[in-house]
């Protein structure tokens, strides 16, 4: 309920204003008396020289202190006009404050700071693990949007005539799927106007063997948006691209646990229970997991270790921490 502001007071009261006029009748009405008693007794007033000063401390002083007091209410009036002009403005500085919108998710000061640290030591961190981790033995490697993200397979001599007594298909005539686009396309777009995600998508999509693990990442991602579960809200913790090789060579268990970044208890939670109650999100996420599989092992073999921490940063990437622990993979 809004507090209705107080009166302005006026300084123009009707009970000061009343005051003054009954001092200033006092005044005259003392005035005429002294002046008719030195008219009707002359001789009994001025019989000498104190007498004269007596006099006049006699006429002047009850009109001091008459004044005296009328000076005195006044200031009594101007402060407490001043009090209360304070008193409103107080009032309207607590209104102003109350009507203001609260936002719950602001942050102090100095939890923003300890964000923007711990920001800058995650990205100390990824750069420590790249250093860190194997380097690869080649000295000079293509650029991640001409190599390949994917192996491809080794056609012996039979295949190639089959081949061209067949026709070639046409995947064989595409470029193949650069990791950068790969990498991209995991992720998926991140808007509308997202052009990039969008052509990376396009050429991911075409391409058989990701096309496969695209859709099961995107039926994955939709069952848990169902949830109010979106990689966005996940800061998986950072792990070292050689745990991801490790992975990818097939170790599991808790040699690789630290690919399960994602220490999120709702979320965990969620997914656990909808693990359980739901046969066709059971069934999905089984799938999903054995296409990242898959598709992990042979990305592995072509990335370096920079490019294996980007893949980490996708929502697809994310989602697999997110179901690997709920699964068990890395118990």
């Amino acid at each position: 309920m809004t507090q209705q502001p107080h009166p302005t007071p006026s300084t123009d009261q009707p009970g000061l204003a009343s005051f003054d006029k009954l001092a200033a009748g006092l005044a005259v009405i003392w005035l005429v008396t002294v002046v008719a008693q030195f008219f009707l007794a002359p001789e009994s007033i001025l019989t000498g020289p104190l007498s004269f000063l007596i006099m006049v401390l006699v006429v002047l002083l009850p009109l001091a202190l008459l004044w005296g007091i009328v000076a005195t209410a006044r200031t009594i009036r101007s402060l407490r006009a001043e009090a209360g002009q304070l008193r409103i403005a107080v009032d309207q500085m607590q209104q102003s404050y109350a009507g203001l919108p609260q936002n719950p998710n602001a942050k102090p000061m100095l939890e923003q700071k300890l964000d923007e640290i711990a920001a800058a030591q995650r990205k100390t961190e990824s750069a420590l693990a790249m250093f860190t981790s194997r380097r690869d033995t080649a000295l000079t490697v293509p650029s991640a949007d001409r190599k390949a993200a994917l192996t491809m397979p080794v056609k012996t001599q039979s295949d190639e005539q089959a081949a061209l007594a067949l026709g070639t298909p046409a995947e064989d005539l595409r470029a193949p799927l650069s990791v950068g686009d790969f990498v991209r396309a995991l992720h998926f777009p991140e808007s509308a106007e997202d052009k990039a995600g969008f052509r990376a998508l396009r050429l991911a999509l075409e391409d058989r063997k990701t096309s496969r693990l695209i859709r099961a990442a995107q039926d994955v991602l939709t069952l848990l948006s169902q949830e109010g579960i979106y990689m966005d809200d996940l800061k998986p913790e950072r792990c070292r691209p050689e745990v991801w090789r490790r992975f990818a060579s097939g170790e599991r268990g808790r040699g690789i646990a630290s690919l399960g970044g994602i220490r999120d208890r709702s979320s965990l939670a969620l997914s656990s229970a909808r693990m359980r109650e739901d046969p066709i999100f059971r069934d999905a996420a089984h799938h999903f997991l054995r296409s990242f599989d898959k598709t992990f092992a042979e990305f592995e073999q072509n990335a370096t270790d920079s490019e294996l921490a980007d893949l980490a940063e996708t929502r697809t990437a994310r989602a697999f921490m997110l179901l690997g622990r709920v699964t068990g993979t890395f118990d």
